[in-house]
C-alpha cells in the first residue's frame, strides 16, 4: 500500500509543478518522478564520488602549480 505525503508549496515550488505537469500529468505523477529522477542523480553523483576516489594517483610531476600561477601574477602586476 502506497504512502500518502502531505507537501507545503511556495511560489517556486507551484511553478515548478506548472511546468512539470504542462503535459497533462498529475501533480502526483510529476512529484513521484521529480523524486526518483532526484534519487537516481543522486546515487549516481555518490557512484562517480566514488569512482574518482577509488582512481590511482600519477607519481607528482615536480611541478608546484600553485608556485607556477603565483609566479605569473607577480609577473602581471
Amino acid at each position: 500500500m502506497a504512502d500518502t505525503i502531505t507537501i507545503r508549496t511556495d511560489a517556486e515550488t507551484e511553478r515548478a509543478l506548472d511546468v512539470l505537469t504542462h503535459d497533462g500529468s498529475s501533480r502526483s505523477a510529476a512529484i513521484r518522478q521529480a523524486v526518483l529522477e532526484a534519487a537516481e542523480r543522486k546515487e549516481r553523483a555518490a557512484a562517480m564520488r566514488r569512482a574518482v576516489l577509488r582512481m590511482p594517483l600519477d607519481e607528482p610531476d615536480g611541478i608546484d602549480l600553485a608556485a607556477e600561477i603565483s609566479r605569473d601574477r607577480d609577473g602581471d602586476r
